[in-house]
């Protein structure tokens, strides 16, 4: 997708707002852009995501050089199986991988460990369980994984970003039974209302991204108008899930507004109340 795609900046926002979840080193500005365009609209601060070593790396680098940037570090659920069993299709942008066993995921989460003691990682994550597409032979390097990320947050005091893809009553068995960390964001919140209760009895944040907006997501919309407002943070997961009307084309942290302004409508809130409430909430979320 070249940058001539991109959908227009909207109508900036009047209260500073944070984005809690994007990839800035998968989209197609170069970084002073992304945090160019995205402070035109008053989108003031980025969580930055990792998802690999490598990208965690890059994650901890980025929020060192920018002042409006914070890291999230971690292997994606979905990178844990590729360590262990090997990734022969190159899946994950990293060319095939051969498998590596147990020792191989002990190192790399050595080193997620070493990167979340960092002051400007405020976040271990994105981790949890994906059963997309991952098929049972990997859900055991899943769990493993997702059990030291955990652990990690809590040693750390960093706060835990959940990846749930229809994994939710195993995401929520994990968490109760591990210990969830002080402060836990569902990112791309996916679950229903009930789900939403469930988060909110337990404190976990919810954040939502632009799926929120999409024709067939009235559960997510249930789920948002349930969720307690204090417990709510807006997201791109940029270059994905490109809010309505632009789906389709890349995202990025400057397309918040239209997330949060949708968002504002299911909940029966002035725009600047939202904002502000989230802006609140994601401070407190990430601890900056």
């Amino acid at each position: 997708m070249s940058s001539k795609d991109a959908p227009p900046l909207p109508e900036p926002l009047r209260v500073p707002v944070a984005d809690s979840h994007t990839h800035l080193d998968m989209q197609d500005a170069t970084v002073e852009e992304g945090l160019a365009r995205a402070a035109a609209v008053n989108v003031t601060t980025v969580i930055q995501v990792g998802c690999d070593v490598k990208g965690s790396r890059w994650a901890a680098e980025t929020a060192a050089a920018h002042p409006s940037v914070y890291a999230a570090v971690a292997l994606h659920p979905n990178e844990a199986p590729r360590i262990v069993h090997g990734d022969p299709e190159g899946w994950s942008r990293q060319g095939g991988r051969e498998p590596g066993g147990k020792a191989a995921l002990d190192e790399a989460l050595a080193e997620i460990d070493r990167l979340a003691a960092l002051d400007q990682v405020r976040g271990v994550g994105e981790t949890g369980l994906d059963y997309f597409r991952t098929g049972p032979e990997g859900m055991a390097a899943q769990e493993e994984s997702f059990r030291a990320h955990i652990e990690i947050a809590k040693r750390h005091g960093k706060a835990l970003v959940i990846h749930d893809r229809e994994a939710h009553a195993d995401v929520l068995r994990v968490l109760a039974d591990a210990g969830a960390p002080e402060r836990t964001v569902f990112h791309c919140y996916s679950g229903d209302a009930e789900m939403a209760r469930i988060c909110a009895d337990a404190g976990y944040f919810m954040s939502f991204a632009g799926n929120v907006t999409f024709k067939n997501a009235q559960p997510l919309r249930d789920a948002l108008s349930v969720a307690p407002v204090e417990l709510i943070l807006v997201e791109t997961d940029a270059p994905f899930l490109t809010p309505a009307p632009f789906r389709g084309r890349p995202n990025a942290p400057y397309l918040i507004p239209v997330t949060l302004r949708a968002m504002a409508e299911v909940k029966g809130v002035d725009e600047d109340t939202l904002a502000s409430a989230i802006n609140e909430n994601t401070a407190r979320a990430f601890d900056y």
